[in-house]
């Protein structure tokens, strides 16, 4: 796998580096995927960069395959869940007003069940 900038005390980047033995949905190049903690949806997982990017404002255009690989990852993780032809949903938080949690760049992948919830 790429050599990655992390940070030691952020949970994403510990998962991506393999140091909790969170088990992992799939796997690529720049990202990993995991089952989220409190699912929201039947199939409920989270892709996350090996690099360490707090959220989508930090991306750059040097950043570019990165971003490629983890949504890639995601249409893969959407393929192996069964809910690639159903429909499935991909999201990013970017800052606490959104929801953002964990101050790692990361996708949701959320599928299983209709997803048609007003932004309202």
């Amino acid at each position: 796998m790429a050599v990655t900038e992390t940070l030691p005390d952020c949970i994403f980047c510990r998962i991506a580096g393999g140091g909790t033995g969170t088990p992992l949905v799939a796997e690529s190049e720049h990202a990993v995927a995991f089952r989220d903690l409190h699912p929201q949806a039947p199939t409920h997982v989270l892709v996350v960069p090996r690099r360490h990017l707090a959220a989508l404002r930090e991306v750059e255009a040097g950043d570019a395959v990165l971003v490629a690989d983890a949504l890639g990852l995601a249409v893969e993780v959407a393929r192996r869940e069964g809910i690639l032809d159903g429909g499935y949903r991909v999201l990013t938080n970017d800052g606490a007003d959104a929801g953002q949690t964990v101050p790692h760049l990361h996708f949701h992948v959320l599928g299983g069940r209709p997803l048609h919830v007003p932004l309202g």
